[in-house]
């Protein structure tokens, strides 16, 4: 959520551009193009991989890579990649992912676009731009590079589109990620153990950790939801004890057999209610920035904090040896298969704009900053690469969520953010969520409120 950068640090959205501009009315749309004008795929053959007879280029690219890790990541890259190419010179723009999905959206329609930025993979962004016609396909790019021997097709899938911008993991490939993103459970080693508890690896574990934080005068969960994207993980952390893997991801891509109006989704909706009423969750989590509730996570406030794998260099500095990540606990009740599911995936992607004038020199950036070498970079500074090396695993918070990432992999279920499903779900969802957690909607209207969405999206059926 999505991204949510899906390194996703987010400030309140701005009200500009809104996503639905440009699916339903992107002839509209200064700069967008029509089908005729879609760039079309180029040969593998069309594609020049040795820069040296490009001349000087400045490579225009906006990314979010803008906390400490992903910050020395992308620096380091940037640079080794201008040391392999001189001739290339990278002009960076860096933006907080809420400030990179406003602005993008202006930036592709206006005169100077930039030639490589990330885009979050849902329908109101990537979809968005396919359908505009704002980006260029990378058939070519893709076997000139080997990217589809590179990387497995669960990674690829989500930066794919149609056309029409309707289904994501379908259509050509738009874009290539750089790192893989799990939502799951941080937690302060100390506390735990003070508790007399072993990390909880079933709901029912799970469950009796928070009640005992709660008795003890500890802060269960650590949550801040000032800009709406963490109740959307919160929702989608619950959503994983009821519902089946199968009806969370037709959720997520916004299959025609998705529903919200089903006893599970009501079952998550009554858990997170619950958690509120118990005081589970950080007192005043309506006005907490996201932010400042892991950055007081990182200071021992609270046993547990529902995040993302992105925070793993910032939680490690500040911890130490004291933290640990989980998969979401394993659903136990009934009987049902012990197997973990979990909402995440390849991160924001690195798309390539339709009106780049080097489109070479931007193939070869992606090709870079996904390569072996990059993975490798990339698990140097702590950030989860979307194919991690063999070696760099140490025994910390990095090769928990490294271990966690190929878990997941080999054994459970990867859902995907459920932000992704229609061009309004970042919105509608969040909204509906921060209103269930103050009690300012019935769990009914809540699910109703998803439901219509969804229903919009297919035409009111």
């Amino acid at each position: 959520m999505a991204r949510w950068g899906r390194a996703r640090t987010a400030v309140t959205l701005l009200v500009v551009a809104v996503a639905t501009v440009l699916l339903s009315v992107s002839a509209c749309v200064p700069g967008a193009r029509s089908a005729a004008a879609r760039p079309a795929d180029r040969a593998p053959q069309e594609v020049r991989t040795d820069l040296s007879a490009l001349g000087q280029v400045t490579l225009v690219v906006w990314d979010q890579e803008v906390r400490g890790g992903q910050e020395k990541q992308i620096t380091a890259l940037n640079a080794a990649f201008q040391r392999r190419h001189p001739n290339i010179r990278v002009h960076r723009v860096a933006r907080a992912f809420a400030d990179l999905r406003d602005t993008s959206r202006l930036a592709l329609t206006g005169e100077e676009p930039p030639d490589v930025l990330q885009v979050n993979n849902g329908r109101q962004d990537l979809g968005a731009f396919v359908r505009a016609g704002l980006l260029r396909p990378l058939t070519g790019e893709a076997a000139a590079y080997g990217w589809e021997r590179r990387f497995p097709e669960q990674v690829l899938r989500l930066a794919r589109y149609p056309d029409a911008g309707d289904q994501i993991g379908e259509g050509r490939l738009y874009g290539l990620p750089q790192t893989g993103e799990l939502v799951g459970l941080f937690y302060n080693r100390t506390m735990l153990a003070e508790l007399g508890l072993r990390p909880p690896r079933t709901w029912s574990e799970f469950d009796a950790a928070l009640e005992a934080a709660r008795r003890a005068g500890r802060l269960p969960i650590q949550f801040g939801n000032l800009d709406k994207m963490p109740g959307i993980h919160l929702l989608g952390f619950a959503l994983h004890r009821f519902a089946t893997p199968e009806d969370e991801t037709a959720l997520a891509t916004g299959r025609p057999e998705a529903s919200w109006s089903t006893p599970a989704a009501g079952a998550a909706a009554r858990l997170l209610a619950e958690w509120v009423d118990r005081g589970y969750l950080t007192p005043g989590f309506a006005g907490v920035h996201p932010d400042d509730a892991w950055a007081a996570f990182g200071r021992g406030e609270g046993l547990f904090h529902v995040g993302g794998s992105w925070l793993v260099p910032e939680l490690q500095a500040a911890m130490g040896d004291n933290v640990g990540f989980l998969l979401p606990p394993a659903r136990d009740e009934g009987g049902a298969p012990a197997r973990p599911v979990v909402t995440g995936g390849p991160g924001l992607p690195f798309a390539v704009s339709a009106r780049t004038r080097h489109p070479d020199a931007a193939a070869a950036y992606l090709d870079f900053v996904t390569s072996p070498e990059a993975m490798a970079v990339l698990a140097d500074t702590r950030i989860l690469p979307a194919m991690p090396p063999s070696a760099n695993r140490p025994a910390d918070l990095f090769g928990d969520a490294v271990t966690a990432w190929e878990t997941t992999a080999k054994s459970g279920v990867l859902v995907p953010y459920l932000d992704y499903a229609t061009p309004t779900a970042y919105e509608t969802i969040g909204d509906a969520v921060e209103r269930l957690l103050a009690k300012a909607t019935s769990v009914q209207a809540f699910l109703e409120t998803l439901q219509a969405d969804r229903d919009n999206d297919r035409g009111g059926r």
